[in-house]
């Protein structure tokens, strides 16, 4: 799957970002964009900014410097939290460790961001939550509580409850890394998926098979910086940074 570009396509654009944690600069200036109905993949050694540099992207981290353009508008100047929450639930956000609800049903962590956030009618926000459930085979789990879900319906119902506000694009920070190995594979699906629907995705992942597979550009992260951007058959097969070139030798197997 390769997305045509034109500047009118552009979703995000990040320029010149830097990110401190006290002494530790984690984002060096990074610069790039993301396009509508791409999915870049970002990858690199732990600690090199990858996962910053995605909650960056909705300022679940802010940052030092730089700017982040979502749909246009500059979310770093917003000095409104309200405006920039209209901005964020556009924005769906699936984290390593689920963050779902443990004291609500799945049916009720699916239905409270759109009853309460985007006012829809609890009939209308319970059917929408049921479709979308059955659509990542949990449908029968509604009425149950997440403590009752292996990981990967946990992980499918994080998905899906993010989806639910309709998002223009989905962030994806390291979606399987807290998973049992027979059930990344559910997981991945569900993305899969979303990627093959023309969902706009930004994956932060160490599935290097999955990366090659659906990935339509690759960002590798170093050091706080963009190492290299290019297509996965450049990443995996002709990578021009000594750095990815390494980095490849130790995780490729």
């Amino acid at each position: 799957m390769q997305v045509q570009k034109n500047n009118s396509d552009i979703l995000i654009k990040v320029e010149n970002l830097h990110k401190h944690f006290g002494k530790l600069h984690v984002l060096n200036g990074i610069y790039t964009e993301i396009h509508k109905g791409e999915v870049v993949s970002i990858i690199g050694p732990s600690g090199g900014g990858k996962s910053t540099f995605l909650r960056c992207l909705n300022l679940l981290e802010k940052p030092d410097q730089g700017s982040v353009f979502f749909e246009g508008t500059d979310i770093t100047k917003l000095k409104n939290e309200k405006e920039l929450d209209q901005h964020r639930q556009k924005i769906g956000m699936v984290f390593q460790q689920f963050n779902v609800f443990p004291h609500l049903t799945v049916l009720k962590n699916m239905t409270i961001a759109m009853t309460l956030e985007k006012k829809i009618k609890k009939a209308e926000a319970e059917e929408t939550a049921m479709k979308l459930l059955k659509l990542v085979g949990i449908a029968e789990k509604a009425h149950e509580y997440p403590g009752k879900l292996s990981g990967g319906q946990k992980q499918r119902l994080a998905i899906v409850r993010a989806l639910a506000m309709e998002p223009d694009v989905m962030l994806f920070d390291e979606p399987t890394s807290a998973l049992d190995p027979e059930m990344v594979k559910e997981v991945l699906n569900v993305i899969r998926h979303l990627a093959e629907a023309g969902m706009t995705c930004v994956i932060v992942t160490h599935e290097m098979g999955f990366v090659k597979e659906i990935s339509d550009r690759i960002l590798f992260i170093d050091a706080g910086i963009i190492q290299e951007d290019a297509s996965p058959e450049q990443i995996f097969n002709n990578p021009k940074s000594e750095r990815v070139k390494d980095f490849l030798g130790k995780v490729l197997y």
